[in-house]
């Protein structure tokens, strides 16, 4: 497929480039690589890594200048190749402090804080993916974060970053995902949160059987002459060492180490003021020969010399020739480490192959040793660039598809499904038929995204705490959590999924679609067709998640009554609330998406009473971003059900602010407040000191109607924009007057001239005094005193008005935007200044 635009990347830390060479092999272009050593920035040279020389930044990545040269090739491909946005951000920052092979100590926050400087360039450039690559012990170690302050390199990351990216944090061994040798490592991958459908698992790496090292290296001709060099590969060579130290190694079999020798004269040592000094084995891994069916070993800087860990051939007495190095580093032979080809290396003299081997060999090596396997970069790419070119398959294509194909319709649906299980991934498929589903509105399920999705499976416990596990999703639709679940949870022994729904429909379109899914032999699928609030569950589960529907039962009495037995909160008729109560009696931990009326909302008081008592763990603000054209403004939450609220705190991730913040749950679930506040930070508190709430009642006009109202009459109607700060105003084509209201029940208010108005549904508050012969419809909140409230004023209304006021309300409101309704929970906040 032609790209329209340039699929682009930036490396930091990049070395000789053998990592990010897979990205080159998938198509991507380089827009910057950053080393600050030249001479493996030439290595990435001879590779054509860059297409303007520019790109080449030899340079420390903490200066200006090294930034500025970054955001300027970046600028130079905006102007130049239309890549408004970069593709992908790669760093891989040295592993001095944290790598269990280097036990020297050095100034170890000083060099972590090049991961800084990476998660800071990521934060600034916005790149739609990036990826970080480094030791085992990466996400635990200290550094200094860009607030100052200390902390793991995983919170830093998550606090600056997981506000605009899905983020997956995994250890791995390279090895079980296509790397021929044994290298565990630590891989970050975040995909930015405005890119629908995909998430790091889309882009992860597969997992593939290992392989052995005779199947990697065995074809490759044996050296058994010190300094020999192949005639068909100058890099398939015999590293000369001492020949004093070939007497250690040459009678040792496969997996046995020089220090099994039965002759001490055979064990490594030195000899000092003419005494004989033994060697230390401190790893447990110097000059041992290596096993022709295991898999190779982790690839080392130094695997130059025998006392270096596991670079012992198993047969040869030598260390593994570069060559050897490279296969097991996954190493295409297209990869240059000179400018001259290989045929044309291949060609020289020997002489002057020495004299190439003993200027080149060593950074080679070295290089080798700190790199990325290609092929797990490359593996990284080639499912960036599936996303990236099939991104414009968007819900504009997928309604077109449906109308085309007469979706609507059920058989059709499923012909469809099955006709297409080839063309389509899962998530696309489902999605189709999510949309296709004529019963959504009634069943007031809506499509929940791949990525949506992700943001609820991330924060699930981890696969390593589970031997089997039992999992319940109370309201599965067409699947939509299911490719994630079996993703995460792929490592356990067993792990059995149990999905509800009521709409038989759904349950037939999944069977359809699970046929696509590859489902591991380790995970059960149960399906349960019915009612999940009516259904007798006889087992508890480890993991409830999902997303219930949201729907007020209102004329069916009958199932209202049914649905309610045994709820504590009878006080709504909202049927999610109802799902929350069984989901936290049925599981260990729950994760549902829901509402964000849950937080605020009177009607919801008590459910929030049976989440506050338990361990919080997670809330998630989408905002309107949940669902994509539906005006829903939605949460999630993962809470311990089991667990009680001690000492908690709760990580706070806002779609709305695009930020991550920890917080107390006795903090924001306050009982000095009527309600969540999520948002709760230092402002807000320094406000709330200076004012005395709980002062009005609300009340709110639900008779009044376009149908009753006039253009003119001789009781003026008063909408939200009538309402300023101290005062009404005229609006042309607006304002509305009645001259009947003998049958309203805001009629009790006319000529109250204590009575405040307050728009509804804003996030811009005012207020004034109800004007006289003047009533208000719905859009207008009236506020009554309280019992033993001093008078109110107009100074008390003007500070309504101001900037400090608004800021203080978006946080008691949650930075709502349609859960702004001014009921008996939300009008507490408009207090009066104590010093007035």
């Amino acid at each position: 497929m032609k790209l329209k635009k340039p699929l682009t990347y930036i490396s930091l830390f990049s070395s000789a480039g053998v990592g990010c060479y897979g990205f080159k092999l998938e198509g991507f272009r380089c827009v910057a690589t950053v080393e600050i050593l030249e001479k493996r920035l030439d290595i990435q040279r001879y590779n054509s890594k860059c297409e303007y020389e520019s790109g080449y930044i030899s340079d420390d990545i903490i200066t200006k200048n090294a930034k500025n040269k970054i955001y300027s090739e970046l600028l130079k491909w905006n102007i130049s190749e239309k890549a408004e946005e970069l593709d992908v951000l790669i760093a891989t920052p040295p592993c001095q402090g944290m790598s269990v092979a280097n036990h020297k100590k050095g100034d170890e926050l000083n060099r972590n804080s090049l991961v800084i400087e990476s998660i800071l360039l990521t934060k600034e450039i916005k790149p739609k993916f990036f990826v970080f690559e480094n030791v085992r012990a990466f996400l635990n170690t200290i550094c200094t974060d860009i607030d100052g302050s200390d902390k793991s390199i995983k919170e830093a990351i998550e606090l600056n970053l997981a506000g605009q990216y899905h983020i997956h944090y995994q250890v791995i061994n390279f090895k079980d995902f296509g790397n021929p040798s044994s290298r565990t490592r630590t891989l970050v991958i975040g995909t930015r949160k405005d890119l629908k459908e995909v998430t790091p698992f889309d882009i992860f790496p597969n997992l593939s059987k290992e392989r052995k090292l005779k199947e990697i290296i065995g074809k490759l001709p044996s050296l058994k002459i010190m300094g020999e060099i192949s005639e068909e590969d100058i890099y398939h060579n015999f590293k000369k060492y001492s020949p004093a130290m070939r007497n250690w190694i040459c009678n040792i079999g496969e997996g046995e180490s020089a220090f099994d020798n039965a002759d001490p004269d055979r064990v490594p040592h030195k000899i000092v003021d003419g005494s004989v000094v033994y060697n230390v084995n401190k790893n447990g891994d110097k000059y041992k020969r290596q096993l022709w069916n295991k898999v190779a070993p982790c690839i080392h800087t130094r695997n130059d010399i025998l006392s270096s860990q596991n670079t012992v051939h198993p047969v040869d007495d030598r260390v593994f020739s570069i060559r050897e190095v490279m296969l097991m580093m996954s190493v295409p032979e297209s990869f240059k480490w000179t400018q001259k080809s290989l045929d044309e290396l291949n060609k020289l003299s020997v002489e002057d192959k020495i004299k190439f081997l003993k200027k080149e060999e060593m950074n080679i090596r070295h290089c080798l040793g700190e790199a990325v396997p290609t092929i797990i970069f490359q593996q990284i790419a080639k499912k960036a660039k599936n996303y990236l070119l099939n991104e414009n398959f968007n819900e504009q294509s997928i309604k077109r598809i449906i109308e085309e194909n007469e979706l609507e319709v059920v058989e059709n649906l499923n012909s469809f499904i099955e006709t297409n299980s080839l063309k389509f991934p899962y998530s696309i498929l489902s999605k189709i038929a999510e949309l296709s589903n004529t019963a959504r509105t009634e069943n007031s399920a809506y499509y929940t995204s791949q990525d949506i999705c992700y943001s609820v499976i991330k924060d699930l416990p981890e696969a390593k705490e589970f031997k089997t596990l039992r999992i319940l999703e109370p309201s599965i639709g067409v699947g939509n959590f299911l490719p994630l679940l079996i993703e995460k949870y792929k490592t356990v022994n067993k792990v059995a999924i149990d999905v509800v729904d009521i709409d038989v429909n759904s349950i037939n379109t999944l069977k359809l679609l699970l046929k696509k899914l590859e489902v591991p032999k380790n995970v059960s699928i149960n399906i349960i067709n019915f009612d999940f609030l009516l259904f007798n569950f006889e087992k508890k589960y480890d993991i409830v998640v999902g997303n219930p529907p949201y729907k007020k039962i209102t004329k069916d009495k009958s199932l209202l009554s049914s649905y309610k037995k045994g709820i504590y909160n009878t006080d709504t008729n909202n049927i999610f609330s109802f799902f929350i109560e069984k989901s936290l009696k049925l599981g260990s931990v729950v994760a549902l998406i829901v509402p964000k009326s849950l937080i605020n909302s009177p009607e919801f008081n008590k459910t929030r009473d049976l989440l506050e008592s338990l361990k919080v763990r997670k809330i998630t603000d989408y905002g309107e971003k949940g669902f994509k054209g539906v005006k829903i403004e939605t949460i999630s939450f993962v809470v311990h059900a089991q667990k009680k609220s001690i000492n908690n705190v709760i990580e706070i991730e806002s779609y709305i602010t695009k930020e991550i913040s920890i917080k107390d749950q006795d903090y924001i679930f306050s009982k000095d407040f009527p309600y969540w506040l999520i948002y709760r930070n230092e402002m807000f508190d320094t406000i709330s000191n200076k004012m005395k709430f709980n002062i009005f009642n609300a009340y709110r006009d639900r008779q009044i109607t376009k149908k009753i109202t006039a253009d003119n009459g001789n009781i003026r109607v008063l909408k939200s924009r009538n309402i300023a700060s101290n005062k009404t105003i005229n609006i042309e084509n607006y304002d509305s007057y009645t001259d009947n209201i003998d049958n309203l029940d805001v009629k009790k208010f006319m000529n109250n001239e204590t009575a405040v108005l307050v728009p509804n549904l804003t996030y811009n508050p005012r207020a004034c005094f109800l004007p006289k012969n003047a009533i208000v419809d719905g859009s207008v909140a009236i506020l009554t005193l309280r019992n033993g409230s001093r008078p109110v004023n107009e100074k008390d209304l003007e500070y309504f008005g101001t900037e400090e006021f608004s800021r203080f309300y978006a946080v008691a409101r949650n930075y709502g935007t349609r859960s702004l309704n001014i009921d008996n929970n939300s009008v507490f906040f408009f207090g009066l200044l104590k010093d007035m």
